[in-house]
């Protein structure tokens, strides 16, 4: 299985957070926004407009951060949930929430919208992370977030930077051919694609995206974003290691790896190595979730 909610994970940081406001004269008061950097994002909402942060924040401070759900694959992904979270009276995917009922808090009611949203197409299928960044403020949602999203608690870790994976890294490739193909379709690997890898010592699988994903959703014939899967590259081992396993009674078959494999863990360690460092409020970043509708 990939990363527990508390790891850090490699790669860029966009969050979606919400903000309870402290201030006696407007205690109850929410914001929902978009950050690459939460500690950084709060001070400026507390240092007013003049410090980067939003009109609607500015003077009716001191605003606490106290939950953000993070994991988007991009910044235009973070975007739309951000929106989709401000305005679910707009939103088709949340039509089924309905307003904000008579007498209840506006904090409860946002939290009630984010439940549903983590439910609810496209976002369910996404490898997120809901992150409780005040423990005082912590309430069960209803409905409870999917299985794979993670509850964690406190700051995030900083980011990951170990270095991307190679294919001379692991006993899997013995030599190194002219042509990498794809484990599944066996078509060429093209210098412009990044195929999906495993992550586990001696698995050779080198994957289109499309293909794994097909591969993948073999069991859910109805969903176009994976969730997790069982990986289907081969293990390919130095002789001493094969030699012991023949000699050794095992129930491990020698050339298959199965490991369980999560979708958002793969993206993630595709996209290591391969992005420069960016001016963090860059958010032209595309990716292929992005064509999802809201």
């Amino acid at each position: 299985m990939g990363p527990t909610g508390g790891a850090a994970r490699p790669g860029r940081f966009f969050g979606v957070y919400l903000l309870y406001c402290l201030n006696p004269r407007h205690r109850g008061r929410v914001y929902v926004g978009f950050t690459v950097n939460p500690a950084r994002r709060v001070q400026q909402h507390n240092g007013g407009r003049k410090k980067g942060g939003a009109w609607r924040t500015s003077g009716r401070g001191p605003w606490e951060m106290v939950l953000i759900v993070h994991g988007f694959p991009s910044a235009v992904a973070a975007l739309r949930f951000e929106w989709a979270w401000q305005h679910p009276q707009a939103s088709r995917r949340l039509a089924h929430v309905g307003p904000r009922l008579r007498g209840e808090a506006t904090f409860a009611f946002h939290l009630r919208v984010l439940a549903h949203m983590l439910r609810a197409p496209p976002w369910a299928r996404l490898p997120l992370t809901l992150r409780w960044l005040r423990a005082d403020f912590r309430q069960d949602l209803c409905p409870p977030p999917p299985p794979h999203v993670p509850l964690a608690f406190g700051p995030p870790l900083p980011r990951a930077s170990a270095p991307r994976r190679r294919a001379a890294d692991t006993e899997s490739e013995l030599e190194h051919d002219a042509e990498t193909r794809c484990t599944l379709c066996a078509r060429v690997l093209q210098d412009e694609e990044d195929p999906l890898c495993c992550p586990h010592p001696g698995c050779s699988l080198r994957a289109h995206v499309i293909c794994l994903a097909e591969e993948f959703l073999q069991e859910e014939p109805g969903q176009l974003l994976p969730l997790e899967g069982q990986c289907p590259g081969t293990q390919v081992l130095a002789w001493r290691r094969l030699v012991i396993l023949i000699l050794s009674p095992t129930n491990h078959t020698p050339g298959s790896c199965k490991n369980s494999l999560l979708w958002g863990d793969l993206i993630w360690l595709c996209r290591m190595g391969t992005e420069e460092e960016e001016e963090d409020l860059e958010l032209e970043e595309e990716h292929w979730t992005d064509m999802l509708e809201i």
